[in-house]
Parts: C-alpha cells; sequence; structure tokens
C-alpha cells in the first residue's frame, strides 16, 4: 500500500509538472503573474523550419581567397625578411598558380637568399630555380598539405564564425553544418527579416585602419596616376531625405597598421551631441598598443576606418590615443550599427562565402504542415482510442486515457528540453501512439490469458504486469537505442524524428507500466471489484 501511495505521488507530481510546461505552447498570452514569478517556465516548443518558415541557405566558403591572402601574407613577411638581409631583387611578387616569384640579382645576395629562406621560411618550396645572367630566378609554393590544411581550417573557422554571429543575431533553434569540403548548410527557423539575415551572415567584416595619403592628389589618381603602395577605396553615405548614395574616393596606403584581429568587443552607443549611433570597439592588449603606437606617429594625419573595403570614416588623429579604444561612426541607423557590432564581435570571415542556394520557407505554408499533421494524428489517434475502446471495454478506456497523458508528456518533454519539433517530429509522434497501445495490448492480452486461468482480477493484474514488463522493456529499450543512435548521428529532419521518438518511448513506457497499473490497482484494492472488464 505504501509503494502504491508513492507511485500516485510521482505520477500526480510528473503529470503537474508535463501540464505546467505545456502550458506556454497552448496559450498565446501568459498571465502577467506567470511570466514574473521567474520559476514557471515561458519557453514555448520550438517549431522547425518546415513548420514554422524560415530560410535556407547553402553557402560555398572560397577557400582558394584563404590561400590566396596566406601566400601574400608570406610574401610580405619574405619582402620584409629581404630588405632587412639587404638582398638585392629585381621581382617579387605573386603569380596567379598560388606561387611566389623572386628574381635575386647577384651572387652574395643569392647565398643570403638561400640563408633565411632555410632559417626563417622552412615551409616555402622550391618549384623550380632558373640561373640567369645577373642573378637566380626562384618560384616557391607551400607544401601541398599545408595549402590542404589552410582550405580545411578556413571552411571550419567560417562555419563557426557564421554560428556566432546567428547566435548573437537571436535566432532560436538553428541548423548549421558543412556539406563536403567547402560547403555549409544554414537553416534560420522563424526569420522575419531575410535579407538582413543574408547580409550578416556573407559580410567578411575585414576591418583595417588605414592612413590616408595626404601627399598625393586624389583626382590624379582617378585618372590613373596611383602612386604605389597606394589605392582609392571609397565612402558610400545615402541621402536620408533624397534616398541617394554619395560616394566619396580616398587615396589610402595599401597596407594596413591595424587590424580588426585585435578586437576584442564592439557595442553599439549613442553620440549624445548628434544623437546617433556609433559602434564602440575595444582592443586587446597588442592592438591597444599598436594602435597608441600608430596614433602617436601620425598626429594630424587621417586614418581610414575601412571594413570590405569600404571606408566607413577617416577622422584626423588629434593626439596620441591610448587605452584601446577606437569608435566607428558613418550615419548608420540603429539596425546597422547593431549589425555591424555582432560582426565585428564575432570576427572576420577567413575566406568570402558565396550563396549558391537562398530559399525563403514562407509561414503559410508551414501552417499548413502542422495543420495535416495534427490531423494526421488526430485521425490516427481517434481510431486508435476507439479500437482500443471497443475491443478491451472498460480496460480500453484506461489505455486510452494513459494514451492522452502520454501526448502531454510528449509536449512537456519538448517544451523542457527546448527541443525543436520538425514534420518528421510529428511522425514520430505518431508513431509513438502505435507503439504505447502495443505496450497496453501485451499486458492487456497476459491479464486476459491469467483470468482465462481462473485467478481473481488482482492476481492477473499482478501477474499480467510482471509477465509484460520484461517484454515491454526488451523492446521500447531497443528502439530507444536506435533513436539515441539517429540523434547522435543524424542531421536536421532526423534528428527533429529522434528527439519525438525518444521523449515518446519513455513516456509511453512509463504510461504503460506505471500509469495503467494505478488505475487497476485502484479499481481492485479501493472500489474492490470482482469481474474485470476487459
Amino acid at each position: 500500500m505504501k509503494q502504491h501511495r508513492w507511485k500516485l505521488f510521482f505520477t500526480v507530481a510528473l503529470v503537474a509538472i508535463g501540464l505546467v510546461y505545456v502550458v506556454p505552447s497552448t496559450c498565446s498570452n501568459l498571465p502577467r503573474w506567470w511570466s514574473a514569478s521567474g520559476i514557471l517556465p515561458t519557453e514555448k516548443i520550438h517549431l522547425g523550419l518546415d513548420l514554422q518558415g524560415g530560410m535556407h541557405l547553402v553557402l560555398e566558403v572560397q577557400t582558394d581567397k584563404a590561400l590566396e591572402t596566406r601566400v601574400e601574407r608570406t610574401l610580405q613577411d619574405l619582402k620584409a625578411a629581404m630588405r632587412k638581409a639587404k638582398i638585392r631583387y629585381s621581382e617579387l611578387r605573386h603569380t596567379k598558380n598560388s606561387q611566389i616569384s623572386v628574381r635575386i640579382l647577384g651572387q652574395e645576395s643569392i647565398q643570403r637568399f638561400n640563408r633565411i629562406l632555410e632559417k626563417d621560411f622552412p615551409g616555402l618550396h622550391s618549384v623550380s630555380r632558373t640561373s640567369e645572367t645577373n642573378g637566380l630566378l626562384v618560384r616557391l609554393e607551400l607544401p601541398q598539405q599545408e595549402v590542404n590544411y589552410i582550405k580545411e581550417m578556413a571552411a571550419k573557422q567560417a562555419m563557426e564564425t557564421i554560428r556566432n554571429r546567428i547566435d548573437q543575431f537571436g535566432v532560436s533553434e538553428p541548423d548549421i553544418r558543412r556539406q563536403g569540403a567547402n560547403r555549409i548548410l544554414v537553416q534560420l527557423p522563424g526569420i522575419r527579416d531575410p535579407q538582413r539575415a543574408v547580409n550578416l551572415i556573407g559580410q567578411t567584416a575585414l576591418l583595417e585602419f588605414k592612413l590616408v595619403d595626404e601627399e598625393h592628389d586624389v583626382d590624379k589618381a582617378l585618372k590613373g596616376h596611383i602612386p604605389p603602395g597606394d589605392e582609392i577605396l571609397y565612402q558610400v553615405s545615402v541621402d536620408r531625405t533624397t534616398g541617394r548614395s554619395i560616394k566619396r574616393p580616398f587615396l589610402v596606403r595599401k597596407r594596413a597598421s591595424l587590424t580588426g584581429t585585435y578586437v576584442t568587443d564592439a557595442r553599439v552607443r549613442i553620440d549624445s551631441q548628434f544623437n546617433e549611433p556609433y559602434v564602440a570597439i575595444d582592443f586587446d592588449k597588442k592592438g591597444a598598443r599598436l594602435f597608441e603606437r600608430i596614433t602617436a606617429a601620425n598626429v594630424k594625419k587621417r586614418l581610414a576606418i575601412v571594413l570590405d573595403g569600404r571606408v566607413y570614416s577617416a577622422p584626423v588623429i588629434q593626439e596620441k590615443i591610448g587605452g584601446g579604444h577606437a569608435r566607428i561612426t558613418g550615419n548608420f541607423t540603429t539596425e546597422e550599427a547593431h549589425d555591424l557590432a555582432i560582426v565585428l564581435r564575432a570576427g572576420a570571415l577567413p575566406a568570402p562565402v558565396k550563396i549558391l542556394e537562398e530559399r525563403t520557407v514562407g509561414p503559410s505554408l508551414g501552417h499548413e504542415s502542422i495543420r495535416k499533421g495534427l490531423l494526421s494524428m488526430c485521425i490516427g489517434g481517434l481510431l486508435v482510442v476507439l479500437s482500443v475502446g471497443i475491443y478491451y471495454k472498460a480496460a480500453g478506456i484506461i489505455a486510452d486515457f494513459a494514451l492522452l497523458l502520454n501526448i502531454i508528456l510528449i509536449a512537456a518533454g519538448l517544451a523542457a528540453f527546448e527541443a525543436t519539433l520538425t514534420l518528421p517530429g510529428i511522425a514520430g509522434i505518431i508513431l509513438t501512439i502505435g507503439m504505447a497501445v502495443d505496450a497496453n495490448v501485451i499486458i492487456f492480452e497476459r491479464i486476459r490469458e491469467e483470468l482465462r486461468h481462473g485467478k481473481t482480477p488482482s492476481a492477473a493484474i499482478d501477474a499480467g504486469y510482471s509477465k509484460a514488463t520484461l517484454t515491454i522493456l526488451d523492446a521500447n529499450i531497443t528502439t530507444l537505442i536506435a533513436a539515441l543512435v539517429l540523434f547522435q548521428f543524424g542531421t536536421g529532419p532526423v534528428k527533429g524524428f529522434a528527439v519525438t521518438l525518444s521523449i515518446g518511448i519513455l513516456a509511453s513506457m512509463f504510461t504503460a507500466i506505471i500509469g495503467t497499473r494505478l488505475v487497476f490497482d485502484y479499481l481492485v484494492l479501493q472500489k474492490r471489484i470482482k469481474r474485470l472488464s476487459i
């Protein structure tokens, strides 16, 4: 009797908790006291892309660009080392096939070049060495193993950067995973502004601080006379009254004085003087030292703040700036400033990404899927309820009650674990309904068998449950193992199916073995019935 009380208490407590977790998903507007309690759950069941609509993107990471960046960086390091070693050369360039071509002048320079190549650049392989009248032409390249590593890391880093951006953007339950060597699949359920999401994901976010060349004329540079080591970049601003875009050219140094690699934080602030948003950025210790050194050496000069090749602002350095803080202004809206802060915090993409496939699933299609899914579940459930009720009489009604409890517990589990319900997940719930009934059928047939042998209702129930429990556990545990494997190694819809199936199996075992047994025990021990309707 004491054991019976504990089972009753546990069941009532579990059902109560389940109902509490289901409430947010069934009520459109929760009472204020519910939300303010801080204890009661407020999370609804998350719906997948196929149910609530959203975005489906397939991105291609241009890993060749990451390789080019690495080769260009190596070329700059080699150039600096050759200058330091006073090596004479007439050519140092990056060729199309990601090789570095160097033409060394003089035998002494050749010897020095060989020494620094062996000491400081052991990763560079000589593809060819051609002796010339006044020197040596050398072609260098990275080993294939290093090339493969750079491309693989670019794809991995791009996926993590995109994941960080989306997490800060606030999309619940995004699905982000690799496809092949350099493709990334992104699914964003419930997204309301697809274009903004595309811009956020695809932005390279390469932040650079470049000195403006004020010694040369911009107009001459625009006509084609660009000084060596310079480039033309534009600041694009939009006139909010007319809507026209205004492009202003800047002649800046190609080499960045500082990059966004050292940025540790970026937040939106409001300018108290002009009441406009700007992005405040903080550097790490090394970045702070570099920024202080750059500003100290270039007082009264202009420093262009460049993001992805576009000048956002080019303020005059009035004094040395310490503390590792800077600001980016650019006539932003609050939304634009917020998105810029996100990409700067999440970091720059190691290589540009190209959108290969973009598909938007409308919420109307999702609602139609929910309607049809729920309709199929209701029809299937109703047929099962009627069949069990007719065939097993009063015991069938008890099984139907357990079935309803099973669905409540599944919904509560999805809400409690913040799992995502997908269309295959609804199929998992329908499958679970069938499995829950199957467990009750095994128990009821055992009880019938014991009654035919002349046992009392109490003895028949005890024997029926004890003999059927092991069979039910064997069948359900093996299915649960398969569901867990699907959850571990499956993706997208397969994982959604595995989630509902796993929760459903646990709920059906509980309702079949404990829930229905409590009702039978109440009828036999409390009501002392003499005959079972089964």
